[in-house]
């Protein structure tokens, strides 16, 4: 009989040539368990995903009721499905006057695709903003909008009239006119290492939106719901923008996206033509009572409470001649190695040592730290020792 390992490398489309194989049972908290019983803490939320670590029981009971009521009924937005009211309702109620209409999608590049056909067709401009180092997903008009040509060169063409800025760069901004659709941008740039800006630039960068009147697109897909220190990123710079995209932590594990305007900017899918955004499963009950739960317990638990003193406690133990800088806000951060054959080495002896982090995708010298936002201090300092343990490992002895 073939092993599972086996069955997947046989049956599952692969995304690279040396796949982790890392095999789990279960996953409970920050740790998930191998089925030897090997704990692993997991340091990068799935990427993003799982701030409440796995399993929150609240969230799951949510599940299972909703799967017992029913699941899929009907394409979004035909019927009234009481998880996608409930969860609208409290997206809106924690979120500024001027977003007040949510569009629940399946992922967050499916949110990003909607955002971009909505700017479009509300403004009637064409051209397309976004910043050298992005990342909005992998899909076409997700990867049209990504800053990096490696990644994205094997698949032109890709939409025409997009450009580049950089991110962080107020002299740029005079790139954004009266032709401009939208900006899309990450509020914390992400797969760039966890790059966050300035508060001047991006009060810089509203202001020039508002006097061109291109809609500004804040991608926050990674950053929301307290994975930076405040429920929302945009909190930081005291902005607000005309479209936001939300995904990953959504969820509370389950596949949910969501981009959420003001009623007017939304209204432009209705007609001309009708259905102009159109998304089977998007808003799947399930997924959206999940993440209703999610919501709720991250407010009621006021998890973002203790995100900033997290950060200082891994900023305070992350101290090594090696460590050449760690960037970021909250529990979204980035530590610095000299260079990818390094950190590629530091993660895989973490991962033997049962600690799961990675890399990024445009900024591969530099690991990932983002453990769900329930890690405990005691678990934050064991984590730590094992990531100095494997940076002294390859620094004290010959690579």
């Amino acid at each position: 009989m073939p092993t599972l390992r086996q069955l997947f490398l046989a049956n599952n489309a692969q995304t690279t040539n040396f796949p982790l194989l890392l095999e789990f049972e279960r996953a409970e908290g920050i740790y998930m368990y191998d089925a030897r019983g090997n704990a692993f803490i997991d340091l990068i939320s799935g990427i993003g995903v799982s701030s409440l670590g796995h399993g929150n029981p609240k969230v799951k009971e949510a599940i299972k009721e909703q799967v017992d009521k029913y699941m899929h009924l009907m394409v979004y937005g035909e019927f009234v499905q009481t998880p996608q009211v409930l969860f609208a309702e409290k997206l809106i109620s924690v979120l500024p006057d001027n977003l007040q209409s949510v569009y629940f999608t399946n992922s967050g590049a499916e949110a990003v695709e909607g955002a971009l056909k909505l700017a479009k067709r509300f403004t009637g401009r064409s051209e397309i903003i976004a910043c050298h180092n992005s990342y909005h997903g992998s899909t076409q008009g997700a990867l049209s909008v990504m800053g990096n040509e490696e990644f994205k060169q094997a698949y032109r063409p890709l939409l025409p009239g997009v450009s580049f800025i950089h991110f962080n760069n107020i002299d740029d901004l005079q790139l954004i006119t009266e032709q401009t659709a939208c900006v899309i941008i990450e509020t914390v740039q992400g797969e760039a290492g966890i790059r966050v800006p300035d508060f001047a630039y991006m009060e810089a960068l509203r202001k020039r939106c508002d006097e061109t009147g291109t809609l500004l697109i804040l991608d926050e897909i990674q950053a929301a719901f307290g994975r930076t220190g405040k429920l929302f990123a945009f909190e930081h710079f005291g902005i607000v923008p005309d479209i936001l995209l939300l995904a990953k932590a959504l969820g509370g594990g389950m596949p949910v996206g969501a981009f959420i305007a003001s009623t007017p900017i939304m209204d432009a899918l209705k007609d001309n033509p009708i259905l102009g955004h159109i998304t089977t499963f998007g808003g799947h009950p399930v997924c959206c009572a999940a993440g209703l739960a999610a919501l709720e317990v991250l407010l009621e638990d006021n998890l973002v409470i203790g995100v900033a003193e997290k950060e200082a406690q891994f900023r305070k133990l992350l101290v090594h001649p090696a460590i050449k800088e760690v960037r970021g806000k909250g529990l979204m951060l980035a530590l610095e190695l000299a260079d990818f054959d390094l950190n590629k080495k530091i993660i895989d002896r973490c991962i033997e040592n049962g600690v799961i982090t990675d890399w990024f995708l445009h900024c591969s010298n530099s690991m990932r730290l983002a453990p769900p936002l329930i890690i405990q201090p005691d678990e934050i300092a064991m984590a730590c020792e094992v990531i100095i343990e494997a940076i002294d490992y390859y620094t004290n002895s010959p690579l």
